[in-house]
């Protein structure tokens, strides 16, 4: 539980790093193609050092056979390219507040999927109402912004697919781990999906035309956040039941808007402390043991 916590409080910060980077990078609001590009080279940057660190300590870095590449290369075009592609268009086309909401939806996909998907995850009551709890939690904190305003393909759509093939990317993380070790499988699913992002975003016409130090070292940051964000969390989704680990990233959009207070100097609301008591039940009663 604490190695879960960590990856979603690491994970947090990148809220306001990506806002600080695509500022220093002079990225347009609505430039969709240099979104897509900042987070391809973040991704496949961070998918060569997680390589890396494998070889390092010696981990199989090999293939054995070309179905187990198919299934790492699948992994990394769900979970990593068709999940960011579709948040950055998403996110373009629709405020903060209400994508973080949507979004957020994938956590709640992903154990209602791992209860059909694998034998040994069951849905309970407990896990009903942790689920419950978490969404709780990541309305309480966008109280105030414009969550009720109508639908729309291009913001919400959007939205809703990245969710949708986030949760599924979490179910493939077994698969890709069958016969692969997991560290190996998600430097190789980054690199590749990033190397996507990247092709997408040149293709869109996307450019990063400012580049700094101060831009460079953010970049760094956010690689260092996947780095170990997507190892740990990647390794404790194949090792302990999906919804008991899956119902923390419920603390990311909140954690997030804390860091963004902090950091961003943005304003503090009193709800954001009723928004952590929902998503903290939430992880608590998911977690709990008979």
């Amino acid at each position: 539980m604490l190695l879960a916590f960590s990856c979603a409080a690491v994970w947090s910060f990148a809220f306001p790093l990506i806002k600080i980077g695509l500022a220093l990078f002079e990225v347009a609001s609505g430039d969709t193609g240099a979104k897509t590009l900042f987070a391809g080279i973040r991704f496949f940057t961070a998918g060569v050092f997680v390589m890396i660190i494998a070889a390092v300590i010696g981990k199989d870095i090999h293939m054995k056979s070309r179905k187990d590449l198919f299934g790492v290369l699948l992994f990394g075009l769900v979970n990593t390219t068709l999940h960011y592609f579709f948040y950055y268009i998403g996110l373009s086309n629709q405020s903060g507040s209400r994508s973080a909401v949507i979004d957020s939806m994938s956590t709640f996909i992903l154990i209602i999927l791992a209860c059909i998907v694998f034998k040994d995850e069951k849905m309970t009551s407990r896990k009903a109402l942790g689920c419950l709890l978490g969404v709780c939690g990541i309305i309480t904190v966008n109280i105030g912004g414009n969550i009720g305003e109508g639908f729309t393909l291009s913001g919400d759509g959007m939205l809703i697919l990245s969710a949708v093939f986030s949760a599924l990317g979490g179910i493939l993380t077994r698969t890709a781990a069958k016969n692969t070790d997991i560290l190996t499988a998600t430097g190789i699913s980054l690199s590749f999906g990033g190397l996507l992002m990247i092709l997408f975003g040149f293709a869109m016409g996307g450019r990063l035309n400012v580049i700094n130090l101060q831009g460079a070292l953010i970049m760094l940051g956010l690689i260092l956040i996947s780095v170990y964000g997507f190892s740990v969390y990647n390794r404790l989704l194949c090792s302990n039941p999906v919804g008991d680990i899956a119902i923390f990233n419920s603390l990311i959009p909140i954690l997030g808007v804390l860091l963004s207070c902090l950091i961003l100097k943005e304003p503090f609301r009193i709800q954001y402390i009723l928004a952590g008591i929902f998503s903290a039940a939430g992880v608590y009663f998911v977690n709990r043991k008979k």
